[in-house]
């Protein structure tokens, strides 16, 4: 693997690459090539690629700038992993307001995704909990941006996909917690309708709400899985887990990729039973709860040399519950999908991004091995399905869906064209967009 590809390992793109670290904070001069800012590489598609362009590195930034302790704001420059400020803050008695799966994107990357997590219907998208930021623009510009200061210029770049400039240092404020355990319940139900029932009943109970399905089930089992909900424990003083690097990992691309019909049926049928009760409570510390798949590095390669193509929709309170089940069919029937198929309900609250995805709805995210022609069919069927919906897919998941897609997807995509840098494109916006720049 190479580091400057997306997570998905599709589309492949060639690129040149410029390395940007805190003594030298300046864009490359105009060589007549685009160019993107590229934090960790963590996006499945090509939100975060630029094919014959320039990808400005910005891992060298990675500096801690101000922490209030009391108070709970934290200021670093924009390649921070997520990791590296758990590390800091969770012995100190504060947690990120809002994250995503994986603990190893940039904060800006977090900032230019909006990324959401398990308490979106508490809390809404990481968006909203960021106080200010610098943007870097490729004139030399240099703009401070907040709700209140350059709110145009914050709700463009906020869910903009790094496309108005580069983002230079965030500051958040984060959320109090007592200590790094999670109290967890797993659920094990039986179909799609008692998850949307648990789902109502946990919002008013718990902050954390997600689910993991069998994409394979099919008939009356359709949906079945098993529901995670959890509190932050309170008066846990437990030492913290190290929140680096992975315990195992993938070594090699495997001749073919490993997920398949019947492995999938296998892990499928065996993980929802991997609990003898219906009902398990415990205790866990937060990487078990929030970073399963963290625990395996380079677990992509799982997929073969071919990549993965993710997909992730949500889907309108209106609709949700029939969409889904339309969709979890089509995907039964195709025989195809992942180990690690995620369904969870959107709260209200709004996003603060012109292109934020999540919305009021149902969310559903899991992976597909690439099988060609094959898969970019069954995909295209899911996108009927979503579209009919009056549904949206997540621009960070995606490497194929069409300008018609993405224009439905986010009617004011529009607006944010007059706040894109000149110089500043990415493979994504060039397909959904239809410009060449």
């Amino acid at each position: 693997m190479t580091r400057y590809e997306s997570w998905g390992r599709f589309p492949k793109a060639t690129h040149d690459v410029v390395r940007m670290n805190w003594r030298d904070m300046a864009l490359p001069p105009d060589s007549g090539k685009s160019m993107l800012p590229f934090g960790n590489g963590r996006s499945y598609g090509d939100c975060c690629l630029n094919d014959q362009g320039i990808l400005v590195d910005t891992r060298g930034l990675d500096r801690f700038m101000a922490f209030d302790a009391g108070m709970g704001t934290l200021r670093c420059e924009a390649g921070v992993l997520l990791s590296e400020i758990l590390e800091l803050v969770v012995p100190r008695g504060w947690f990120l307001p809002v994250t995503p799966g994986t603990q190893f994107v940039t904060i800006a990357g977090a900032v230019a995704n909006d990324v959401h997590g398990k308490n979106h219907h508490r809390a809404g998208t990481i968006g909203r909990h960021i106080t200010c930021f610098e943007l870097l623009r490729s004139d030399g510009t240099r703009l401070r941006c907040s709700p209140t200061e350059n709110p145009d210029w914050f709700r463009a770049t906020v869910g903009g996909l790094g496309l108005t400039g580069l983002i230079t240092w965030v500051e958040l404020q984060l959320k109090a917690v007592s200590g790094p355990l999670i109290d967890q319940e797993i659920i094990r139900y039986g179909r799609l309708e008692e998850f949307f029932r648990l789902s109502r009943e946990s919002d008013t109970t718990h902050e954390y709400t997600v689910a993991w399905i069998d994409c394979a089930a099919t008939g009356a089992s359709l949906g079945r899985g098993l529901f995670m909900r959890g509190n932050d424990a309170q008066g846990a003083q437990a030492r913290p887990a190290k929140a680096g690097g992975a315990r195992l990992s993938v070594p090699f691309d495997p001749p073919f990729a490993l997920v398949n019909g019947p492995s999938l049926r296998l892990f499928n049928a065996l993980y929802y039973r991997k609990q003898l009760q219906e009902r398990v409570r415990s205790t866990v510390h937060y990487p078990t709860f929030f970073y399963p798949l963290d625990a395996i590095g380079a677990w992509n390669r799982i997929y073969g040399s071919n990549g993965l193509l993710q997909y992730q929709c949500v889907i309108p309170h209106r609709h949700e519950e029939t969409a889904m089940r339309e969709i979890l069919g089509q995907i039964a029937g195709a025989g195809t999908g992942s180990f690690l198929a995620v369904l969870k309900v959107f709260g209200d609250l709004p996003s603060p991004g012109l292109l934020s995805f999540p919305r009021p709805g149902a969310t559903l995210a899991l992976d597909f091995p690439n099988q060609g022609q094959r898969t970019f069919d069954l995909l295209d069927r899911l996108d009927a399905i979503t579209m009919a919906a009056e549904g949206a897919l997540y621009p960070a998941k995606d490497a194929r869906m069409s300008p018609d897609t993405f224009r439905r997807s986010f009617p004011d995509w529009r607006q944010l064209e007059r706040f894109i840098d000149p110089r500043f494109s990415s493979s994504f916006w060039r397909r959904v967009s239809g410009e060449s720049r």
